[in-house]
């Protein structure tokens, strides 16, 4: 039974990705209902969602909370260590960027962000949530913690610029090298609801710390993008002066 199972997944996978892959499904399609599916292909919901899950752990296809199934859009190609902010470096691939200020306060800092930016127990952070989307799908929620001392008043700034420019322009710091911690994680339920997403769903957690022009450390981001959504893509030669803010 489960082989029988495996077969008629792997058959619904091949039909979807191929529609995918030679455009009949475009990009941001919507899927027909899971109803509908299972009926086209003459088989159960159960093994519909194999199949299903299959491409959305493979990225070709997502869910949105009680909206259903989509084609994924072409993978932002991200990498760290160039100067491009992130407005430039999604426009520069022929896409839209927004970027959306979801709350500001100053707040204690975690153990682990005591660590991660040299600073003793109990002391005091801004912090800054964003969420940015390309093309009106949001794709990563963002938490900026900074250090007070470095940037005085900053929470009342349009917070909805490049982080990098309003450093440069306002406190005349320019970021140097950086440090970056990346693996998987899931979302919770916070995020996930920023993302359109279950609760629960992969993401990739980028954690980076900046550092100024002489070498002091500014900031810490905990960046979560969708999965779907990005391709770290980098190069050991390619000189970096500033950070995707």
């Amino acid at each position: 039974m489960t082989e029988k199972i495996t077969t008629q997944a792997a058959t619904i996978y091949h039909a979807l990705a191929t529609q995918i892959i030679n455009g009949t499904l475009a990009s941001g399609s919507k899927l027909l209902s899971e109803r509908e599916l299972s009926e086209l292909f003459s088989t159960t919901r159960i093994t519909l969602r194999e199949a299903l899950q299959r491409m959305e752990a493979e990225g070709s296809i997502y869910r949105e909370s009680r909206r259903g199934w989509f084609v994924t859009p072409p993978r932002l190609v991200y990498n760290p260590f160039t100067n491009s902010l992130f407005h430039q470096m999604v426009e520069s691939q022929g896409r839209k960027a927004l970027t959306q200020v979801i709350s500001t306060s100053t707040e204690l800092a975690s153990p682990e962000l005591c660590l991660k930016l040299a600073v003793l127990p109990l002391s005091m952070l801004h912090c800054i949530r964003r969420l940015r989307s390309v093309d009106g799908r949001p794709v990563m929620f963002v938490e900026h913690y900074l250090k007070p001392e470095f940037f005085p008043d900053i929470l009342k700034l349009d917070l909805t610029q490049s982080l990098t420019l309003i450093y440069r322009k306002h406190y005349d710091i320019h970021c140097g090298r950086a440090t970056f911690d990346i693996y998987p994680t899931a979302a919770q339920a916070s995020v996930a609801n920023y993302l359109n997403l279950p609760e629960g769903s992969p993401l990739l957690m980028i954690i980076r710390v900046n550092y100024d022009q002489h070498g002091q450390i500014l900031d810490c981001d905990r960046e979560f993008w969708r999965h779907d959504a990005v391709r770290i893509s980098m190069d050991s030669q390619t000189l970096h002066s500033d950070k995707v803010a």
